[in-house]
């Protein structure tokens, strides 16, 4: 079983940068695939960036490609988003998720068996 808490949402400007945090309870952390997602009312959930285990790999959906950044810290148990650059667009509520399982393009929210509370981030214009 792993907790999920997301932290650092807030209201920014346009062009503006925000560090978002996902803090997870568990001894097993490592072992797994840890993903960010976003969504808007009405809307589906949205994959936004994925990071392996070790850290090293790393996916983004185009829409935010060269302005988020996902990483983790192992020993603390925590993955972040950075986001840079923000647009109005991005105003959405933030999830971060955990996946157990090995494989798969780990892109879509089924695949993930965790979730947080999410975190709201609201861009400005």
């Amino acid at each position: 079983q792993v907790q999920l808490v997301e932290s650092g949402g807030r209201l920014v400007q346009a062009g503006g940068s925000l560090r978002l945090s996902c803090a997870a309870s568990g001894r097993t952390f490592n072992s797994y695939t840890m993903g960010w997602f976003r969504q808007v009312p009405g809307k589906a959930r949205e994959f936004v960036a994925v990071v392996g285990w070790s850290g090293g790999a790393t996916y983004y959906a185009d829409s935010v490609k060269g302005r988020f950044t996902i990483s983790r810290d192992n020993p603390k148990n925590t993955v972040y988003l950075q986001m840079n650059s923000l647009k109005p667009e991005d105003t959405a509520v933030y999830y971060c998720a955990a996946k157990r399982s090995i494989g798969g393009a780990a892109t879509l929210p089924s695949e993930y068996d965790y979730w947080g509370q999410g975190t709201q981030v609201t861009v400005s214009s």
